[in-house]
């Protein structure tokens, strides 16, 4: 049967990938993308950053976003407007490694690094003290810069951290960043989706769902997509053996953990014995476990919502931010 001119047209449409450069370029940022240069570990660097004023009046506050892995700031876009609405001023980078930053090649990834690269870039905008929030990988990002930088947060709030448990002590076998790099290299957009539909949203799928897809894949297609899965895979090792949850006692900072019930992200449970795996990721059982260890914690739980509940559900989650902020 032959094929309509619409018929391929269409075809040709969804089939379509998109590719962009090693830090993001061709993106569509929803605000001005700005540039932080800045000298690491004997490196110039640069870190994308967005900067949104309040649309409102203003409430002397800063909101900074951390992404998480599989993330770029881009990525907060509606939560940057409901602060920005709040009258917040929004701040929200990409990590070195990431998005729109540099893609350096050698380069100790840390937790502690990447909370210092933030802390200075907070204070080239003259920023003292915020409101840090974190999804997933940058939850546990947030959780380090709260135990490092105590005096300049106002408030932690963590949306489905990972880091809630330690995988490797939790029985999942070290992988190489060797390994891991060869794992990244055969990244695909119907892979992305898929791991997405299952954690990210409980298996319900919406077209705007798409446009994070495709940032998250067109790296892989573009021309740099060896340094960018280098990057990705240096930043898995990283997540794997730098856990955070066993410092929860110390963190000082009042504590708002978003948890969508549905997750059940584990990094490393597709190679861990089956016992293992069944076991991780459970975070109805982490959330309230983590609200216990924190001192002054407040748990919000959606039970219904998946890994990232700021995308899947805007409306319910940002209204249970705001009422927790303003309640600080």
């Amino acid at each position: 049967m032959k094929k309509t001119l619409a018929t391929a047209t269409l075809l040709a449409t969804c089939t379509a990938q998109a590719e962009y450069g090693p830090q993001l370029e061709g993106f569509d940022y929803p605000y001005p993308l700005q540039t932080y240069s800045f000298s690491s570990q004997q490196q110039a660097l640069e870190m994308g950053y967005l900067d949104v004023p309040p649309s409102e009046a203003a409430n002397g506050k800063t909101a900074v976003l951390l992404h998480g892995k599989n993330f770029c700031g881009a990525t907060w876009e509606t939560t940057i407007k409901v602060l920005s609405n709040a009258g917040y001023r929004v701040i929200a980078p990409d990590q070195v490694g990431f998005c729109s930053s540099s893609k350096p090649r050698g380069y100790q990834f840390s937790f502690g690094q990447l909370a210092d690269n933030t802390d200075a870039l907070l204070a080239s905008l003259n920023i003292d003290k915020a409101t840090i929030i974190g999804h997933s990988m940058g939850g546990m990002l947030a959780a380090r810069y709260a135990l490092s930088h105590p005096e300049r947060v106002e408030q932690l709030v963590l949306v489905n951290p990972i880091g809630l448990e330690d995988w490797q002590a939790e029985g999942v076998p070290y992988a190489t960043i060797d390994q891991l790099y060869q794992a990244q290299l055969k990244t695909t957009r119907e892979g992305i989706k898929n791991y997405q539909l299952k954690f990210y949203y409980n298996g319900e799928w919406k077209p705007e769902y798409d446009r994070w897809v495709d940032m998250s894949y067109g790296m892989y297609a573009g021309p740099g997509k060896e340094i960018v899965a280098w990057n990705q895979a240096q930043t898995a090792e990283m997540l794997f053996t730098q856990p955070v949850v066993h410092e929860f006692g110390n963190i000082q900072a009042p504590t708002l953990l978003l948890i969508g019930g549905k997750d059940r992200t584990a990094p490393g449970a597709n190679r861990a014995p089956e016992a293992v795996a069944q076991r991780l990721g459970n975070y109805p059982e982490l959330g309230q476990k983590t609200a216990e260890a924190i001192p002054n914690a407040t748990l919000v739980e959606f039970p219904e919502l998946g890994h990232s509940p700021q995308v899947e559900a805007p409306e319910q989650f940002h209204q249970a931010l705001l009422k927790e902020l303003s309640t600080d």
